[in-house]
Order: structure tokens, then sequence, then C-alpha cells
């Protein structure tokens, strides 16, 4: 298939230029296992990679992504929780200073749960995305309430309602919140705007997201 033929040619850049320039940050991370600073939650959306996006180098960052770029609340019933496992795993074991919610603009999984566009798929094409994207169904109703489900602004609201959601669910989670209260863990929301190629952080005390520089 010629979208992998693609990707090798892009491997053996990686290999001729990225790897030897990068082989003593690898030979680090080998010898000393990874410590990243920063967990980054974000969008599986192929246009916003955070990696990408903040320029890093190797071990620098601890990254989990997925549909729209959610965090569940805390729960130990049983199943498989993936972005709990590795919330656990970056914030127990690797003990990250940050942790970054980051969304982004255009946000197709957004705009599921705004227009409830794979409800009622009843295990048909679509529904896991719906469950999954159910977990902002209380943040959706205030923001169809106030904005509608159609247009620009109305999806801008409901990608900000996400993140904020997903940082209110870490919260849920107990050694999230006692690393927060003991300040050795703090919680970021971030937006990347693919239109602009800005990032907007969220301003916790007035809860606007406001452009970095």
């Amino acid at each position: 298939m010629p979208e992998y033929a693609e990707l090798l040619k892009g491997y053996r850049r990686f290999r001729e230029d990225t790897y030897p320039r990068q082989k003593e940050r690898f030979d680090k991370t080998i010898a000393e296992g990874q410590h990243p600073k920063l967990l980054i939650i974000g969008c599986s959306d192929s246009r916003v990679d955070p990696a990408q996006i903040f320029d890093v180098d190797p071990g620098d960052i601890f990254v989990v992504r997925n549909v729209a770029a959610l965090v569940p609340p805390f729960e130990t019933t049983g199943g498989q929780h993936g972005v709990s496992a590795a919330v656990e795993f970056a914030v127990q074991m690797l003990e990250v200073a940050q942790v970054v919610v980051m969304g982004h603009g255009r946000c197709g999984g957004c705009q599921a749960a705004l227009t409830k566009a794979f409800e009622d798929t009843d295990h048909g094409k679509g529904a896991f995305i719906a469950n999954w994207v159910g977990l902002l169904d209380e943040v959706r109703d205030k923001v169809a309430r106030k904005y509608g489900t159609e247009g620009r602004k109305a999806e801008l609201a409901m990608e900000f309602a996400a993140i904020r959601q997903s940082i209110d669910n870490l919260r849920t989670f107990p050694w999230v919140a006692e690393k927060e209260a003991a300040g050795t863990l703090k919680l970021r929301g971030a937006h990347f705007s693919i239109a602009e190629g800005i990032l907007y952080s969220l301003d916790e005390e007035t809860g606007a997201f406001l452009p970095e520089e």
C-alpha cells in the first residue's frame, strides 16, 4: 500500500538526519529511563501533534491522545480504562509536575458531542464515538442552550467546555487532587487553533482562553 511506503520515506529521513542528531538524547533516556515533566492529554486528530506544536525533544513530554482529548471521571469499576491508566502512570510513577489538557479548533469529536451525530447508531457506525463523547453530555446541553448546535461560535464554546470538563474530571482522581492541593502538580488547559497556528491557554481565574505570544 502506498500510504505505508510514504511513511517509510519519513522514517528514512529520521534515520539519516533526526536520529543521529538526537542519538545522545536517546542514549540518555535508555540509560536513565524517561523523566518527562509534563503529561499532555491531546486529541487523536492528525493535525495536532503535541510534539510538533511544542517542538520538544524525545523524553520531554508524556502524551495521551484520544478522541476530543477527554478524561473520564475517576471510577473503580471493571473495564479497560486506558486514559485513566496513562494518567495514573504519568502522575504516580513518572511524577510529572504538570498535566495539560489540549483541545483544538475544528474538533470532530466535540462537534459530534454538540450535534449528537452518532447518538442513534444502536451499535452501528459511530457507536463507540457516541458513547465516548457522551462524557460531555452535561456541558454540551449548557452550550447548546446558549449557542445552539451549529456554527463556529457554538463549536468553539463546545471545544472550550470539553477542556474545562476534562480538567474537572482529573480532579476526581484522589491522587491528582492530593498532589494539586500540595502544590506538586499543576493542571492546565490549552486550545490550539489550527486555522491561526496559535495556542490559547486557560486562565483559571477568569475562565478565558488567552493567546500565547
